[in-house]
C-alpha cells in the first residue's frame, strides 16, 4: 500500500527483519495495546478493562509493551487528544517517567533492563507508518471509510523518520 516513497522506510524494511531482538517469551499480545483501548478506575491507579481485541495474537510481549510506551515518546498529532510525551508535569499529575514505567514493567516481569528499547521502538513506529500510509492508500483509491483518513498522509514520514532514528540508536548502520 505504498503511496509515497520514503528512503527510511526501505531501510527498515531490509534491517528490521535481520534484527530482531532474541524471542524470551511467547504470550498472548494484544496488537494495540495503548491508553486509548483502556478502561481506567476513575479513583485508582489501575486498569479494569482492555479493549479492541481483534490484533491479538502469540508473540513476543515487550512489542505489546513498547506500543503501548509509545505514547511517552510520540507527541499527539491531535490537540484534542494530548499524549504522555506532551505532558510536562507528569509527577504533579501522578504519571510515571518513561524510566520509571520501563523499571516497573522490568520488577513485574523479572527483566534486568530492556536494552533492545530502540529497536522495539523502531517496529512499532514502522508499523504505524505502514498503517497509516495503508490508510492513506484506501484515501487514494476512494475505499477510505472515515472522513478525516486524509489527515494521516502527512503523519507518515515524521514516524517513518522517528522508527529510523530509533533503529540507528539500536545499532543499525547509517
Amino acid at each position: 500500500s505504498e503511496t509515497t516513497k520514503i528512503p527510511e522506510m526501505d531501510k527498515l524494511i531490509a534491517w528490521l527483519p535481520k534484527n530482531i531482538p532474541p524471542n524470551e517469551r511467547t504470550t498472548i499480545v494484544h496488537g494495540d495495546y495503548r491508553i486509548d483501548n483502556m478502561v481506567l478506575h476513575p479513583t485508582e491507579p489501575r486498569v479494569l478493562a482492555v479493549l479492541d481485541w481483534e490484533l491479538s495474537t502469540l508473540g513476543d510481549p515487550l512489542a505489546d509493551f513498547t506500543y503501548h510506551l509509545m505514547s511517552w515518546q510520540m507527541p499527539s498529532s491531535d490537540p484534542a487528544r494530548p499524549s504522555l510525551a506532551d505532558e510536562h508535569d507528569k509527577e504533579a499529575r501522578g504519571i510515571p517517567t518513561q524510566e520509571q514505567y520501563v523499571a516497573r514493567y522490568c520488577e513485574l516481569t523479572g527483566r534486568d533492563s530492556l536494552p533492545e528499547l530502540n529497536f522495539y521502538f523502531a517496529y512499532n513506529a514502522f508499523r504505524l507508518a505502514g498503517i497509516l500510509q495503508g490508510i492513506v492508500g484506501r484515501v487514494r483509491d476512494g475505499t477510505a471509510s472515515n472522513a478525516a483518513a486524509a489527515q494521516n498522509e502527512g503523519r507518515v514520514a515524521p514516524l517513518a523518520q522517528f522508527a529510523y532514528n530509533c533503529a540507528l540508536r539500536a545499532g543499525m548502520p547509517g
